[in-house]
């Protein structure tokens, strides 16, 4: 099951890079570049961030016992995080 896409502005490259490195240093393997495919804990996600400022992020499988709801608040979570580092 696919969830609603998570879109967030104002990422800069500094924290894209912070972000990926955050998540490879917890053994997630991240793909070079812009744009892939990460998974975790039974969580698959595509990834996407323009280069610029805008980063999305969609859900495309998850354990039923996990809803998109909580799925996106730990992943919304994770880049506030990562923002402010």
């Amino acid at each position: 099951m696919s969830c609603k896409p998570i879109t967030f502005c104002n990422v800069s490259l500094d924290t894209f890079k912070y972000m990926k490195k955050k998540l490879q240093d917890t053994d997630i393997h991240i793909p070079p570049g812009n744009k892939g495919e990460l998974s975790w804990a039974g969580i698959v996600a595509d990834f996407e961030w323009d280069g610029k400022s805008k980063l999305t992020i969609k859900i495309t499988e998850k354990p039923l016992f996990i809803s998109c709801d909580v799925a996106a608040y730990k992943i919304k979570k994770f880049v506030i995080e990562c923002h402010g580092s």
